[in-house]
């Protein structure tokens, strides 16, 4: 085999994040193709820590629907009253699209977790407070959105360009991986949050409250995992680390224009929408499934409260299990075409959960109905970080994050709205229509092969 001239980099000495080395390459020649990088260290810790945050986020979110019923007795509210609460953690994902050109300009995306990480855990600090009004309750919701908003979206953007020791193109499998610990936390919330909760009535005072030191101990590990994995970074002032620490009056002009040119450029993409609506539809069949199952079993299959309680757990747990197990099917055989089938089978499977009255039926189709839908969010974020150019991807995914999170608090608070009027039956009938919703948009999302939409 000929011999080619390679050029082969000395090693020399770590130089700081954003520096130039003034050191040259040395030519020589190779015989042996260059061998792919071992990851370093620091980066997995970093995916580590991204897969971390969303288990927290889905520790927070698995256990609300366990607790609606302590919650309307402990505060002697109707179900209207719910509403609330998922329209809070929604103005929190809408403040946090707003700030987010201003946020992402001015802090380094270390200060950026620690910024959600931190708000998280001041939420579920409130929480755990013995004496707590409604009003303030329903606040700490807020908190929460705005603190996963920028945690999340930005741990989403991170992980969809995360190049681990030459695996370029598999950022598929670590979005896989992170969507699954959020599943892996919804999965164990119910079960936790049940658990603590039955110790008490739904009469019994604050003691169902404890649930909230559990949630708060996870926040600090978060907050915690953020700092030290994201330590090499931490004090860069801007998230590109081009500009340093010493920002010029002109820099900032051609930053602010720059930003005003990719806002303008991405919100003339049409594939943008048809995401979002996706998404939109998505995240309203999850939340509102989840989110509303435990009250819908006990008035309409006349559940016991203090197991019925774990079945969310079925639900997520098929999350979870799905979003391992299928993450590479579901990239081989195509993110489209799969999930239409898997919109197809979930529609067959919400049909089962409605029509037919066994209780035990219903749960299991409840869960098989999760873990069809575990693929989604993740093959979601993939095919977006294809069809928008690399420069445009935070704020387009922060976008459509915001319109997805706007259908995980639009659809339960009209559940809520409806159920306090009608019963809490509309419930199946509604997530049928977001199935065919969800399906239908995700028929328009163009087919990618790694070419952006310019």
């Amino acid at each position: 085999m000929a011999a080619r001239d390679s050029i082969a980099v000395q090693e020399r000495q770590p130089q700081p994040e954003g520096s130039i080395s003034n050191e040259a390459p040395t030519i020589r020649n190779s015989t042996k193709s260059p061998e792919p990088p071992s990851p370093p260290p620091h980066q997995l810790l970093k995916l580590l820590s991204a897969a971390f945050s969303f288990f927290a986020a889905g520790a927070n979110d698995g256990s609300l629907g366990s607790l609606i019923p302590y919650i309307l007795s402990t505060y002697s509210i109707s179900l209207s009253y719910i509403s609330l609460i998922y329209l809070t953690t929604f103005l929190g994902w809408f403040l946090c699209a707003l700030a987010s050109p201003f946020l992402s300009t001015h802090l380094s995306l270390p200060s950026l977790l620690t910024l959600g990480a931190a708000l998280q855990l001041a939420s579920q600090t409130l929480r755990a407070l013995p004496i707590i009004s409604f009003p303030l309750f329903t606040f700490t919701f807020f908190l929460t959105g705005l603190g996963q908003a920028i945690q999340d979206s930005f741990s989403n953007t991170f992980v969809a360009t995360l190049n681990l020791g030459g695996t370029t193109g598999k950022s598929h499998r670590w979005l896989g991986l992170i969507h699954a610990m959020y599943g892996l936390g919804l999965l164990i919330a119910p079960f936790t949050a049940t658990g603590i909760a039955n110790r008490a009535s739904p009469s019994g005072g604050d003691k169902w409250e404890r649930v909230w030191l559990w949630l708060t101990g996870i926040s600090i590990l978060n907050i915690f995992g953020v700092l030290y994995a994201f330590r090499d970074s931490a004090w860069r002032i801007t998230t590109n680390g081009e500009r340093g620490n010493d920002v010029e009056d002109d820099g900032e002009v051609e930053g602010e224009r720059g930003n005003r040119g990719k806002w303008k450029q991405l919100l003339g993409m049409k594939n943008l929408y048809i995401l979002a609506l996706f998404f939109f539809f998505h995240l309203g069949v999850c939340s509102t499934s989840g989110g509303w199952v435990v009250e819908f079993l006990v008035r309409t299959r006349h559940g016991d409260l203090h197991k019925i309680g774990y079945v969310p757990s079925g639900f997520y747990g098929g999350l979870c299990l799905s979003r391992l197990i299928l993450v590479e099917p579901t990239h081989r055989y195509g993110e489209r075409r799969m999930l239409l089938l898997y919109s197809i089978l979930s529609f067959a499977m919400q049909l089962v959960f409605w029509l037919v009255k066994n209780l035990a039926t219903t749960i299991v189709m409840f869960s098989l109905m999760g873990f069809l839908m575990g693929p989604f969010f993740a093959a979601g974020v993939s095919v977006a970080s294809k069809l928008f150019p690399p420069s445009i991807q935070a704020p387009a995914l922060g976008l459509i994050f915001l319109i997805a999170q706007a259908g995980a608090a639009i659809f339960p608070s009209l559940i809520g709205l409806i159920a306090a009027r009608a019963g809490v039956q509309v419930l199946p009938p509604i997530v049928a229509g977001l199935i065919v919703a969800m399906g239908v948009t995700w028929g328009f999302v163009p087919r990618v092969e790694g070419v952006h939409e310019e």
